[in-house]
């Protein structure tokens, strides 16, 4: 377990594994909490955006008729292991950044 804690009085890691096991939810709620952990708050946006751009895709491909349903269960699965990927590599204390939108988080959370 990681030996610094989060504004919020959780292990770092912990608050971080937190923003990814509640998709969107999870990354609102941190990122409004959490004041001190810029590894928290990282986290919290990359879950953010990445599950809110998975949403929006997953929206668009029910849109079309045909490929529409093979693409939402290609965009399942992918945000399944995702999830898992994300969730683990947290959990163990690790800066993993998803490819542009860890970038773009990273960016982020240096303005806030």
């Amino acid at each position: 377990m990681s030996p610094f804690k989060s504004s919020t009085g959780l292990p770092e890691n912990l608050a971080a594994t937190l923003c990814y096991l509640l998709p969107m939810v999870g990354g609102i709620l941190f990122l409004s909490l959490e004041k001190r952990s810029r590894y928290v708050i990282f986290h919290a946006l990359q879950s953010l955006l990445a599950f809110g751009l998975l949403a929006v895709a997953h929206l668009l491909s029910s849109a079309v008729p045909i490929i529409g349903l093979l693409a939402s269960a290609l965009l399942a699965l992918v945000g399944v292991l995702m999830w898992l990927v994300l969730m683990f590599n947290a959990i163990q204390g690790k800066w993993f950044k998803l490819p542009w939108i860890g970038n773009f988080a990273e960016k982020q959370m240096q303005r806030i």
